[in-house]
């Protein structure tokens, strides 16, 4: 946790700037901790801690601005990093556009660090006895069923403590303290036709006692053990459901492409769309960072409020992610720096998990996992290899694999019928069930 000290480090920082002719300053410190229980077959494989405190400061001086940071948190240490660093911003071009934020934009209510409730008041209790007992009771023992055994079974706990403050010369103070407790594991099994499939699941929560590790396992494997005697179902044009597990990973671009900076350098597909109906009516995406849960914080990195409203509307785009920096650039006010905690709005209505959605959508292929491919940000041309099931008359049937969905992200989200109520809250991005008509996908 940061300690008086710490904070006083911070202080100085900001001070000493300011005395060596910055204008503004602006500066983080941040402190963390991580500790990792890795297990192997049932067995402690290995123990690992990491701690990390820095001190990072933004300098606006005669024009120019520079970013430093440094982990040798000591007076004289840090008086003469932040001399040095007022010096190298001496040297640069100007640079009109940095600036502080406007005061009235900062977030004023995060003081303790702890008004989201993301800080477990059990974590200082921890012990290195006690993460290696939750490591080993997260553990199967089952090795062997009907068609398969199972060869390997690699897990990791891991505890995360991470605790940010950040200070500006225009009194600015927000903090933000969060806990994090994660259970992942994988297993691999041999089948009776002699390949080997793997099976992937985890959780996490910000509280020890809600983390739920005992169904990881279980999970993994009968993942695993359903992928085995994969098919391949041809190439064609499909209903795709897409898993809240891993439905993110279609979202992210979106998200991306609604950087100032990238709208700002004509690197998104997105360019010009504020205001547009770019999407399905379907697709609302909501920002939470205000809410409790993974990924939720009450302000960005400059220390400016995450608000709570729309970022895509019936299909319609509602805002970018601009900085005080870039709205400079853009000559657009400044919204705020990128998406803490989106959720989708279920769509046509509340209720549907997976199943509900397979059995509306009747034929096609349920995506469970990516594996890799990649996308052209300008454009939002895409080819992603994917893994999962066909399912058929509203059913799951065989295992796929060897598959790609190749397209393009506005066509792709056009055509979005169905939005779950199901995302993972676990996860940052509030991503559920999806489900798309008409997806391309090659064999």
């Amino acid at each position: 946790m940061i300690e008086k000290e710490d904070r006083r480090y911070a202080e100085l920082a900001l001070e000493s700037a300011l005395k060596e002719g910055a204008t503004d300053a602006r500066v983080t410190l941040s402190k963390s901790q991580t500790d990792i229980v890795s297990t192997l077959d049932g067995e402690i494989d290995s123990v690992s801690e990491c701690l990390d405190r820095s001190i990072s400061i933004s300098v606006f001086a005669f024009g120019r601005f520079g970013t430093f940071s440094t982990d040798k948190l000591e007076e004289d240490a840090v008086k003469a990093f932040v001399k040095r660093a007022v010096q190298a911003v001496s040297g640069l071009a100007p640079d009109p556009f940095r600036r502080l934020p406007e005061r009235a934009a900062t977030e004023r209510n995060a003081v303790s660090g702890r008004e989201l409730g993301l800080y477990d008041e059990d974590y200082p209790d921890s012990t290195p006895e006690r993460r290696r007992k939750k490591a080993l009771e997260a553990s199967i023992t089952p090795r062997k069923g009907e068609g398969w055994e199972l060869i390997s079974e690699e897990g990791e706990y891991c505890e995360t403590l991470e605790d940010e403050l950040i200070l500006d010369s225009q009194g600015l103070e927000c903090r933000h303290t969060e806990t994090s407790f994660e259970y992942s594991v994988e297993m691999t099994v041999l089948g009776a036709d002699g390949g080997r499939y793997t099976g992937f699941w985890w959780e996490a929560a910000s509280d020890r006692k809600s983390l739920d590790t005992a169904a990881c396992g279980e999970t993994a494997l009968r993942r695993a053990v359903a992928a085995m005697n994969p098919q391949n179902a041809g190439s064609g044009k499909y209903t795709m459901v897409v898993e809240n597990d891993c439905a993110s990973k279609l979202l992210s671009p979106i998200l991306h492409a609604l950087s100032g900076y990238a709208i700002q350098q004509s690197d998104s597909f997105l360019v010009g769309s504020l205001g547009r109906q770019m999407f399905s009516e379907a697709l609302t995406i909501d920002e939470r960072g205000r809410e409790s849960g993974p990924g939720a914080r009450l302000f960005d990195s400059e220390g400016v409020a995450t608000p709570s409203d729309p970022i895509i509307e019936g299909g319609v785009v509602r805002k970018y992610f601009i900085n005080t920096y870039m709205s400079g650039k853009m000559g657009m006010s400044p919204t705020y720096e990128e998406a803490l905690r989106p959720a989708l709005r279920p769509w046509p209505e509340k209720g549907l998990d997976r199943d509900a959605i397979i059995a509306a959508c009747g034929d096609g292929i349920l995506v469970t996992g990516f594996n890799g491919g990649n996308h052209t940000a300008s454009t939002g041309n895409f080819s992603y290899g994917v893994e999962g099931f066909r399912f058929k008359n509203g059913r799951i049937a065989e295992p796929i694999d060897g598959m790609l969905i190749t397209g393009n992200f506005l066509t792709l989200w056009k055509n979005l019928i169905y939005v779950g109520s199901d995302p993972r809250e676990c996860l940052a991005k509030l991503v559920p069930t999806l489900a798309f008509k008409d997806v391309d996908f090659a064999g």
